[in-house]
């Protein structure tokens, strides 16, 4: 293996099987030997389209011979203005300004920031911390962690750390009963009631945490907690990197409750994994806490390729394929598929099977259930990337049918030989 490269949560040392890909098209990925793997996590989840994909290349190709970039200070392009109205469009209302960066982390730490400055500038700088759900990922840049959850990610700074407050999602999954909302619904609030004078932002993966274990939680949690945090003077921030543009079966998760955040953040399938970027957006009223006359006011950050015009041209046409291809009636019959196979599935490994729209992830009881499934996955012909206690499928929304019923199987199968 060339260690070159430094590969990511990898220990180098260890020398793990790393394989070479060669080739990409629709679901499948050509390693280096010829063979052919289905990709069953959308290359960390940004891939909606698949590979290859003939409008996203002429998109693409059509924007570089205009020009491959143009920073956005104190210049301004089209392919720029034209994203940020279309999401401007497609968002929860109110969501009416866009700051583009250039990766599903900095665009957290562009929210973070915009809710700190945000009470700064109204003369509230002791509203400088932030809660956050027990098992949340928000990304590996030093705020993003700050308002994480995993020791995983953390363990090597947590000394430095400036961490927040922890409160925990509702038990029950999507439906939970009266009690168990009520219980996640108090901790919240007793949390808010002892600090809100200290507290910027609630920050949340909406629906469905992603590197955290892939925890799914009530509509009714977010609808209940988002009015709280407009009772507590806090701003609600939804972390849709990983949720948004249909994962979890609507276009945004926020939808699921129906609720409008203060700030926005979208990345990931933003750009259908061609180019990384990313976009935090905001309601007139946060916005408006910038504007002043001196710049002191101002938001000052200004990432080298935010808007970049090939990210936002290949965006553009994503979301018009996204439209035109009826996404949604797909990825509801992906979900229909996952729950048919395992809805009911009971083995003495698993511990519990959660489904919600393109996604199913696996909890097992034993990590060591999950040693050596990357291996088998291959013979199998699929690409699958389990960690700790999870395995996972967030698949292509143009998976084929054979596609989706190999993927199905491989995971029956891995299970029945346990």
């Amino acid at each position: 293996m060339n260690n070159k490269v430094w590969y990511p949560y990898s220990q180098m040392q260890l020398k793990e099987s790393r394989y070479t890909v060669v080739h990409a098209e629709n679901e499948y990925i050509t390693l280096d030997n010829g063979q052919q793997l289905i990709d069953g996590v959308s290359s960390w989840w940004a891939a909606i389209h698949g590979y290859n994909h003939p409008e996203l290349n002429e998109a693409l190709s059509e924007q570089v011979n205009k020009f491959a970039h143009i920073m956005l200070g104190g210049l301004t392009h089209k392919p720029a203005e034209d994203f940020a109205e279309k999401l401007v469009q497609i968002t929860p209302k109110g969501l009416n300004h866009v700051f583009f960066s250039d990766s599903g982390s900095v665009a957290v730490e562009v929210g973070l920031k915009m809710a700190i400055q945000y009470w700064s500038n109204k003369g509230e700088k002791a509203k400088c911390k932030f809660v956050s759900l027990k098992k949340a990922y928000h990304g590996d840049t030093f705020k993003a962690m700050e308002v994480g959850d995993d020791s995983d990610y953390q363990s090597s700074y947590n000394h430095i750390l400036n961490k927040g407050f922890y409160t925990s999602i509702p038990k029950g999954g999507f439906n939970p009963t009266k009690d168990e909302l009520k219980e996640a619904l108090s901790e919240l609030k007793s949390i808010l009631e002892a600090h809100s004078s200290e507290v910027a932002g609630f920050i949340v993966e909406p629906i469905m945490q992603g590197a955290g274990g892939f925890q799914i939680y009530s509509p009714e949690y977010l609808t209940e907690a988002k009015k709280m945090c407009s009772d507590f003077n806090v701003l609600f921030i939804a972390d849709e990197v990983a949720t948004g543009f249909g994962r979890t079966g609507k276009l945004f998760a926020c939808e699921h409750a129906g609720i409008t955040p203060d700030i926005l953040i979208l990345g990931k399938a933003l750009t259908a994994g061609y180019i990384g970027h990313a976009a935090t957006l905001s309601t007139d009223i946060v916005y408006d806490a910038f504007l002043g006359s001196t710049y002191e006011e101002a938001f000052m950050h200004g990432p080298t390729f935010m808007g970049n015009p090939l990210a936002c041209a290949v965006g553009l046409k994503s979301y018009e394929i996204f439209e035109r291809e009826d996404y949604l009636n797909k990825i509801k019959h992906i979900e229909t598929q996952f729950k048919v196979a395992f809805s009911d599935y009971q083995h003495e490994e698993v511990h519990e099977i959660r489904i919600c729209g393109c996604m199913l992830v696996i909890e097992t009881i034993h990590e060591e259930c999950v040693n050596d499934f990357k291996a088998y996955a291959i013979e199998k012909g699929l690409w699958l990337r389990p960690f700790g206690k999870y395995i996972y499928a967030t698949p292509p929304y143009i998976i084929s049918k054979e596609g989706l019923e190999l993927i199905i199987s491989g995971l029956l199968e891995w299970f029945e030989k346990k």
